[in-house]
């Protein structure tokens, strides 16, 4: 989320004239303030507490916008993010109503059971002289399935229990997937250009491998 807030904020600062390496900077930084005033809200929250590991991804998602920026004048490797419902079994709806919320912004935004990130390498940008297109990225993707907890699945309840669903098991996935850098797509259009910029943050639904943790392959023909 950091990278992304990044890159359409600084977007917005060299829109309004701001010199370019100055909205670059601006851009990370307000980027990772305001993912920081989150994480310490967090920090109050009896369910998830205060994350080391969202907060240095972050720091590394403001940074990677920054330095590609200065590098590269672009976004050679983006961070981009897919959402699709995970189906949970009867007896875990009422822990994930708990924990995410039952509206489809706030699943959208808290489920991380459902929600997996993406790295996505514009291949033209590495291999400037082959005739591969322009807007052919290269993407690994990282999704969890079946958190229920932030470290375990055991919590205590709002009445003091303890609740041990050990029995459940986490675990995680990896992707393998081509995808679309809408912003390589040429248009004359400005509003298209601006439309192509901020869903860029949104992995495409393509053919895709997984493998998870449990020793599993599964090809998806379209995996979102």
């Amino acid at each position: 989320t950091a990278y992304n807030v990044a890159r359409v904020t600084g977007a917005l600062w060299q829109w309004t004239g701001m010199k370019r390496n100055t909205a670059v900077w601006l851009g990370g930084g307000s980027a990772l303030a305001y993912q920081s005033i989150i994480e310490i809200l967090d920090g109050f929250s009896s369910e998830w507490g205060f994350s080391m590991g969202d907060m240095t991804a972050n720091i590394v998602g403001a940074s990677s916008y920054v330095a590609q920026e200065l590098l590269w004048k672009d976004q050679r490797i983006q961070i981009k993010m897919s959402y699709f419902p995970y189906d949970y079994p009867p007896d875990q709806i009422d822990r994930s109503n708990e924990l995410f919320g039952t509206g489809s912004l706030e699943r959208v935004l808290k489920d991380y059971n459902s929600q997996t990130y993406w790295l996505s390498a514009n291949l033209k940008s590495f291999f400037p002289k082959s005739n591969l297109p322009a807007w052919l990225d290269f993407s690994i993707g990282y999704n969890s399935r079946v958190m229920l907890g932030a470290s375990s699945n055991m919590w205590t309840d709002k009445d003091g229990n303890v609740v041990d669903r050990s029995d459940v098991e986490r675990y995680r996935r990896i992707f393998f997937a081509p995808d679309i850098d809408l912003t390589k797509i040429k248009t004359r259009s400005k509003f298209l250009r601006s439309i192509f910029y901020l869903f860029n943050m949104v992995k495409m639904p393509l053919p895709t491998l997984e493998y998870d943790t449990r020793g599993k392959f599964v090809f998806h023909a379209f995996y979102f």
